[in-house]
Formats: C-alpha cells, sequence, structure tokens
C-alpha cells in the first residue's frame, strides 16, 4: 500500500511538473507573438512589457515571471527569428546540388526571399529600424544564426569566384577596408578568399537584400504587379553577369 501511494503521488507532482512545463512554454510563446503583433502596428517601440501584458490580460508583474525586462525579450525575439532565417537559408544551400553553383546561389536567395515575405516582422527586426533603447548583450543578440547567414552569403561569392575572379583584377580592397567583426566570421569558414571576394559577397548581399527590403516594406507595392519576377530576373542576370555556369 504504501509503495502504490508513493508511486501515486510520484506521477501525479511529474504530471502536474509537465502541465507547468507546458503551460509555461504556451505563454512564452503567446508573449512573443504579441510582441511582433505590436510591432506590426505600431513599430519597434511598441514592444513593452507593459503593452504585452495588457494585450494578454495578465499584470505586468506576471509578465516579468517569463521576461525580467524588456531588452531580455527582444533579445529572446531576435535571437528566435535570427536562427528560423539561418535554418531556412542553410537547409535551401544544402538541399541544391554542389556541383551547379548558379542553383545554389538561386536556391539561397528564393529562400531568404521566402522566409521575409512570411516573417516580415522577424525581418524588421533583424534588419530594419532598432528598437528604441535596446542594449544588445555582449557579443549580440543571436551570435550563432549572425555567423551563420553571414558565412552562408559569402558562400555564395565562393561558389561565384573561380568564374569571376577575372573582374576584380583591379580591385584595391584590403583587408583593413573590413569590420573586424566581419573578418572574424568568414575568414576562418573561407581562409583561401582574398579581400576582393569579400567585396563580391557584400556586393551580392546589396543585390538581395535591396529587392527584399523594398517588397518587405511595402515600396514596390504601387511600382510593379510582379516583384518576384524582378528579384528572380535581379538574381539570374547576376548569375549571369558573373559568368557562373548552370550544372548539368
Amino acid at each position: 500500500m504504501t509503495v502504490r501511494g508513493s508511486s501515486g503521488s510520484s506521477g501525479s507532482a511529474g504530471g502536474g511538473k509537465g502541465r507547468r512545463e507546458r503551460l509555461r512554454a504556451e505563454t512564452t510563446a503567446e508573449i512573443k507573438k504579441v510582441a511582433l503583433d505590436l510591432m506590426a502596428s505600431g513599430g519597434p517601440d511598441a514592444i513593452t512589457l507593459r503593452a504585452i501584458a495588457r494585450e494578454m490580460g495578465m499584470t505586468a508583474n506576471a509578465i516579468y515571471g517569463y521576461f525580467p525586462a524588456r531588452d531580455d525579450l527582444v533579445t529572446t525575439l531576435i535571437n528566435d527569428v535570427y536562427t528560423a532565417l539561418a535554418d531556412t537559408v542553410d537547409a535551401a544551400w544544402e538541399a541544391a546540388p554542389v556541383t551547379d553553383p548558379a542553383a545554389r546561389i538561386e536556391a539561397w536567395a528564393n529562400a531568404f526571399r521566402a522566409w521575409a515575405l512570411v516573417n516580415p516582422q522577424g525581418f524588421r527586426l533583424i534588419y530594419g529600424d532598432p528598437v528604441p533603447g535596446y542594449q544588445a548583450p555582449e557579443g549580440g543578440p543571436a551570435p550563432d544564426a549572425a555567423r551563420r547567414v553571414c558565412t552562408g552569403l559569402t558562400a555564395l561569392a565562393a561558389a561565384a569566384w573561380p568564374h569571376a575572379q577575372h573582374l576584380y583584377e583591379d580591385s584595391t580592397f584590403d583587408w583593413p577596408d573590413f569590420d573586424p567583426g566581419l573578418l572574424d566570421k568568414v575568414r576562418p569558414a573561407f581562409p583561401d578568399l582574398p579581400p576582393a571576394a569579400v567585396a563580391l559577397a557584400l556586393r551580392i548581399w546589396g543585390h538581395l537584400h535591396g529587392l527584399v527590403s523594398l517588397e518587405v516594406y511595402g515600396h514596390l507595392r504601387t511600382q510593379t504587379t510582379s516583384p518576384q519576377k524582378l528579384f528572380l530576373e535581379e538574381v539570374g542576370q547576376l548569375i549571369k553577369v558573373l559568368g557562373i555556369p548552370r550544372g548539368r
């Protein structure tokens, strides 16, 4: 009897703990969703713990039990969305044939645009206006995701470089022309790439990010009915100009 009673109590306690953890995870997810919704309607400065508590019908003190400060929430949001972006573009790159650099570049670019259109508030949180007063932790809010996206972009340049390097023979770029933080990410991953190739990675980034940003922020809405066609042609022309062959 004692054994059965002890076992039953233990199971009940374990079940209660599981429910508490599940409810906490659900509430945390809802807090993050409400924060992004507030940002969508009121901009980055609309993300406050009090506003989130009001939207959820909670007290401010209850919210603090999940995120001690607004900056903790913002850091978590940035890390979540940046990691999701890194996962998306990495998967697209890996799924494309290694022998077809053009297809790999197209896959990465299309995955980047598709993710941004499905997650516009996440895109704005990473690449748009900063949240007023936000102080990122040392090393940044999402160091691993930032490194992965950065090296992913450099991989595009590395794939193009054997075919395009003759176009940049007159490049005057040298290592001091780049931010040390950028070099810390890309040089260990691509030790053989010269400075001109890193500059090419930034040019490719400008092509991709520029059009996606215009689309996410609605600036193309009154300019073209085919933003996807514009993007695809831009990527195609970039591949053509760089002289990257199509795989067989």
